[in-house]
């Protein structure tokens, strides 16, 4: 047997081992190394008597303090639903004026909805709520059906020009493509329309005015009002205040008289619970006027 080999200046053995010049030394484990692994092994035989620890083919050690992470998440899932339970019922039976007033619910729709909104209308209407070019700012004022919750409501439900049979119905008609107005005639409009809502108008915009007006008076205000404020009955939008669905600018508009536009929304009964559409619909009524 071979003598074993001592190193010089530590005086310890060697395994034999040795990489480019560099001998191992046959150091023993630390006690630190023992005494942790010695705590792991006795922490890990308390925890198998203990808790659940061993698949056992369809079942498994319950251990003696009986504990079940699935038992314990299920109980939680039924008291969030009794929780909910209380406040569906109300949102499905209580006027809006009633829910409205109340700010434990309001508490809970301002935490609820938003989630709601953002995986069914954020795609259409944005984050924040305030749409984009074709799809309505739901956090200004201005409603084009009206802004009460319980038209809101409604709206949600049926959609707009979907089919729901009793989905809203609106159109504002293609006049140039139709050819019910030319060229000079739907600029015309266009410049009376903008000075409604009191935009800045060029010197040759300013001079087409007086024209579009009566233009105006004959072929739009059967929808839109004499005074151009709209008809909610019909969908119609207020053309007086700064709030444009397509856009305000000359070019906006113009387009929108000559290849006329209409709108779409889904219906979402069926998709949403009512208690669901009547929470959107507190959301919506609650944040409105955020809006630009």
């Amino acid at each position: 047997m071979d003598e074993p080999e001592y190193d010089a200046p530590t005086g310890r053995k060697t395994t034999g081992h040795e990489w480019n010049g560099i001998k191992e030394l046959d150091n023993p484990v630390p006690k630190v190394v023992l005494a942790f692994l010695a705590i792991t092994f006795i922490f890990s035989v308390i925890y198998w008597v203990i808790a659940p620890a061993w698949p056992l083919g369809v079942t498994y050690t319950r251990g003696l303090l009986g504990l079940n992470d699935r038992t314990e998440v299920t109980h939680q899932v039924e008291a969030a639903a009794a929780d909910r339970a209380a406040f569906t019922s109300r949102l499905e039976s209580e006027s809006f004026a009633s829910l409205a007033a109340d700010p434990a619910l309001m508490a809970y729709v301002d935490e609820t909805a938003p989630t709601l909104f953002e995986d069914n209308c954020a795609a259409c209407h944005g984050s924040d709520r305030q749409g984009g070019p074709g799809y309505p700012n739901l956090a200004a004022s201005p409603r084009l059906w009206g802004g009460e919750p319980e038209t809101v409501a409604e709206t949600i439900r049926v959609g707009i020009n979907g089919d729901h049979p009793q989905t809203r119905r609106s159109q504002m008609s293609a006049f140039g493509e139709f050819g019910t107005l030319d060229r000079d005639q739907i600029q015309a409009v266009s410049a009376y329309v903008r000075s409604l809502s009191g935009q800045d108008l060029t010197a040759a915009e300013r001079g087409r005015v007086a024209p579009g007006a009566e233009i105006f008076a004959t072929t739009c205000a059967s929808c839109h009002g004499v005074d151009g404020r709209g008809d909610r009955s019909q969908g119609a939008p207020n053309l007086t205040d700064d709030v444009w669905i397509y856009g305000g600018d000359a070019e906006a508009v113009y387009e929108t008289i000559q290849g006329g536009r209409q709108g779409h929304m889904p219906s979402w009964e069926g998709r949403l619970s009512p208690a669901d559409i009547r929470m959107l619909t507190l959301y919506i009524d609650a944040h409105r006027g955020s809006g630009r």
